[in-house]
């Protein structure tokens, strides 16, 4: 039997440096981001794919805020010989998370992947990316390739301003914007979202203004054409002013196991509690349930829309994220019995 072996991160870099020196090309490294439930996961599912197709060995490093990772699972489809998964969870202090994320980009060197694909929760501030890929050693073994954020083509109109700092961190320095479910967008809906995430990058003081970089299309008429041009987005180096950490992060997350009701209720709690101001401002739920023996439900639900589908495989828990939760009344939503 083989036993692990828990390195010490000094200890790890001289092992491994000199095995990632010998390699003649860096690793390319991109970043999907955007916020809560924007559909970051269905979009890496079709990037993956792309880059698989290609011949290409991949990466995803899953950075989900909290400590379970419901998009891990939604992604193990794509686990296979050319595409391995890792996670990073969250749930702690920024030093600790920091230095889990470093780890797993230090460990991720080691399998010689031709491109690495980070997919950062929701709440993920952008500098972070950047200020550790700018750290020895990972300066030497990585290089930036594209950033891509992802947004609600019906994007909400009124964000808390961490929630508007957050989505201007994301949006800032992206070489591509892609608008999701834009099918079901009307042409001022998503005009609308494009003023709106100008006027969050005003708000920061950022100069760049968007335009050309926004991708409309729906996505399930992506071309080959369409993906190489994502593909290739790059990414652009913007200043904007930042907000201070005690700032930033307003974001809490709940967690329930073991639930047990039908689809029906479930549906109707969620709604209920994204309708409930004294639940807090709660910006999406999602999770999975087991309704019998055989089957799973897949939940992924935000303000303006509750999806409910079967799934193969799940685990039980449903994970609510938002800001300034009330813990004691969505508890009660949780355990409250339907009549009837």
């Amino acid at each position: 039997m083989i036993e692990s072996v828990v390195l010490s991160l000094p200890t790890f870099y001289v092992i491994l440096s000199p095995i990632l020196e010998r390699k003649k090309q860096m690793i390319k490294i991109d970043l999907i981001t955007g916020f809560l439930g924007s559909g970051k996961t269905t979009f890496i599912k079709k990037y993956a794919k792309y880059w698989m197709e290609r011949g290409k060995n991949i990466g995803i490093l899953e950075n989900d805020y909290g400590a379970v990772n419901v998009d891990m699972m939604l992604l193990q489809e794509l686990s296979g010989d050319n595409c391995g998964l890792e996670m990073v969870a969250g749930g702690c202090d920024d030093e600790s998370h920091r230095r889990r994320f470093k780890t797993k980009l230090i460990a991720l060197g080691m399998y010689g992947y031709d491109r690495v694909l980070i997919e950062p929760s929701g709440i993920f501030d952008v500098d972070e990316f950047f200020d550790v890929l700018y750290e020895s050693p990972l300066n030497n073994w990585y290089e930036i390739g594209n950033v891509i954020a992802i947004v609600d083509a019906k994007l909400e109109d009124h964000l808390s301003e961490q929630s508007e700092y957050m989505l201007a961190s994301q949006i800032a320095n992206a070489g591509n914007i892609i608008l999701s479910k834009s099918q079901e967008a009307t042409e001022d809906e998503m005009a609308k979202t494009i003023a709106h995430l100008n006027q969050v990058m005003e708000q920061v003081q950022c100069k760049r203004r968007l335009k050309d970089e926004i991708v409309c299309t729906d996505w399930s008429k992506f071309t080959k054409e369409d993906f190489e041009q994502i593909a290739n987005c790059g990414y652009v180096s913007e200043n904007y002013v930042k907000l201070s950490n005690d700032q930033r992060n307003p974001y809490t997350s709940l967690y329930y196991m073991n639930l047990h009701m039908s689809e029906q209720e479930l549906r109707s709690k969620v709604k209920a509690m994204m309708q409930d101001c004294a639940c807090g401002n709660i910006f999406r739920v999602k999770g999975f349930l087991k309704v019998d023996e055989e089957q799973w439900l897949e939940l992924n639900a935000t303000r303006k829309n509750i999806n409910i589908k079967p799934i193969e495989q799940g685990q039980e828990v449903l994970i609510v994220i938002g800001e300034n939760l009330a813990e004691d009344v969505i508890q009660s939503y949780m355990e409250e019995k339907e009549e009837g």
